[in-house]
């Protein structure tokens, strides 16, 4: 492919957070056996009247009854917490420092290797930043100088696949859609979501999944890694200097 048929470098470069930066389920089981111990010292008649699976359980029945909760999973962790306490008769007003234990310990991420260079990498290249369903902290785990903008589906009160969630990151960047790229790991809520939107969108599969066969879900493309991710970038792309 000669440059003269490759198309602009995007202006913006926008990412998924949890399993695209980070694996996420051994952080979120490490964080819930610590919130457990603390319940143990603190709350104990929480603890023995429920296990690390029962409090989930209740979540889960909880988040079936009042579906909005799937727009803040910190605010149904919460609110599971409050009935908990409640039933057990423990002093409600210690549950935000139950909260705040939790999110320490769900905000200990370790980034993929390749994560770190690939964001140095893109620095200068395009404006970076992050769409998240969840409640990762970019400030706490220490990545936000890499990202001009961050928005997540608790503050603006919608969720990927809504496109309206990758329209505000675009516009808070000052980019239209056409020209951003996103990349995430779920075929439906990242790739399928952004590409509704108008976005580029790229599937960082790091697991091998055929899951884009299952869906019928094309990609602007897919790669394992950050690696690929950029080598993409430069092939399908010509800078304004080249």
């Amino acid at each position: 492919m000669t440059s003269d048929s490759r198309r602009p470098w995007p202006k913006a470069v926008l990412f998924d957070l949890d399993d695209t930066l980070w694996p996420i389920a051994p952080v979120i089981v490490q964080a819930e056996a610590q919130l457990y111990d603390w319940l143990r010292e603190h709350a104990p008649r929480v603890a023995e009247r429920h296990t690390i699976d029962s409090l989930r359980q209740a979540r889960l029945t909880l988040l079936a009854q009042q579906p909005h909760f799937q727009l803040d999973l910190g605010a149904l962790r919460r609110a599971g917490l409050v009935a908990a306490f409640a039933e057990a008769g423990e002093d409600e007003t210690r549950i935000e420092e139950a909260m705040v234990q939790f999110f320490a310990a769900r905000n200990s991420v370790v980034p993929y290797d390749d994560v770190l260079p690939g964001l140095l990498r893109l620095k200068g290249r395009a404006l970076v930043g992050s769409i998240s369903n969840g409640n990762a902290d970019l400030r706490t785990i220490g990545l936000s100088h890499h990202f001009k903008v961050s928005v997540a589906a608790h503050e603006l009160g919608y969720a990927k696949p809504d496109k309206a969630i990758f329209l505000a990151a675009c516009e808070r960047l000052g980019v239209a859609p056409e020209d951003a790229v996103y990349v995430g790991d779920d075929i439906l809520l990242d790739v399928q979501g952004a590409q509704q939107a108008g976005l580029r969108a790229v599937w960082l599969n790091r697991t091998g999944s055929q899951a884009h066969l299952e869906h019928k879900v094309m990609p602007d493309a897919i790669v394992s890694d950050f690696h690929g991710l950029l080598d993409w970038l430069h092939q399908e792309h010509a800078d304004a200097a080249e």
